[in-house]
């Protein structure tokens, strides 16, 4: 799977979030206002430009913005120790969003995170395993995440539903100290704003065979990348790197968009985080 983001993207957004203009950065590139145009549009280098220079600009790590440009991929993941964990993907209208279903073995109660555009997948998963949806949590309320929701809860009329969204009601709504269980399993959340408000990050822990924590985390951080920061770039910056980057490096992380990824592998090579 290629990368959300490619390069043009990330330079765009790292220019956005560090209000740098197409102009001045076209000059500290080498390029002109065109064809860094050009490359944001299409992540294609042609010349050379001066990434590490236009990276120091942006604010963006020199090194790991070349690695990028250079091809950089997380590792293929083999889910196979997480036995679990199911990973979903839906498109609309050209975008494609993931969401994920964990389960207890034993217990066979089960939890969705974000609901993609449709939870047809997932639902079928349920049934052919036989399995009881008892949790619903949502990492924040862009349509792309939640468009699914309505479907869920029609067939699932008892499944409890988790958001930090204001408008929620007051008993579905995530406090900083909640801890529900799947079984074994053992699901907390973290506030993860800027790229929207109600934006939260849930991980998954105690799994079998001590496999690695999860952690679903929206469109907070991608593979090499973040999601815009509608709400504020300094805060979700700030906000990854508190309370994603602080999980133990073999944490694997669970994004709204693109491949899956861990701690270890976003601390050195993503380019918004030095």
């Amino acid at each position: 799977m290629n990368l959300e983001d490619h390069l043009g993207d990330i330079i765009r957004k790292g220019r956005k979030a560090a209000n740098v203009s197409a102009l001045a950065a076209a000059k500290t590139a080498g390029l002109t206002e065109a064809e860094l145009d050009a490359l944001e549009e299409t992540g294609k280098v042609t010349g050379k430009p001066n990434l590490a220079a236009l990276a120091t600009l942006i604010g963006l790590h020199p090194g790991k913005l070349e690695g990028i440009a250079k091809g950089w991929l997380p590792s293929e993941k083999d889910l196979s120790q997480w036995v679990e964990l199911r990973h979903f993907s839906t498109e609309e209208d050209g975008t494609a969003v993931s969401n994920y279903l964990v389960w207890d073995e034993v217990s066979r109660e089960a939890a969705i995170f974000d609901t993609g555009w449709n939870s047809i997948l997932p639902m079928a998963v349920i049934d052919e395993n036989q399995l009881q949806l008892r949790h619903i949590f949502l990492t924040h309320s862009h349509d792309d995440h939640i468009a699914g929701l309505a479907g869920l809860r029609e067939k699932y009329p008892k499944a409890h539903v988790h958001s930090n969204s204001k408008t929620a009601p007051p008993q579905s709504r995530n406090r900083a100290n909640d801890f529900f269980h799947l079984g074994s399993l053992r699901i907390t959340n973290r506030d993860t704003p800027g790229h929207a408000e109600d934006g939260v990050t849930y991980i998954v822990g105690t799994w079998p065979e001590d496999a690695p924590h999860v952690a679903f985390v929206g469109d907070a951080i991608f593979a090499g990348s973040m999601g815009n920061g509608f709400q504020s770039w300094d805060l979700a910056k700030q906000k990854v790197r508190e309370q994603i980057l602080t999980l133990p490096p073999d944490t694997l992380i669970c994004p709204g968009h693109g491949p899956l990824t861990t701690v270890g592998e976003e601390k050195a090579h993503n380019p918004f985080f030095a």
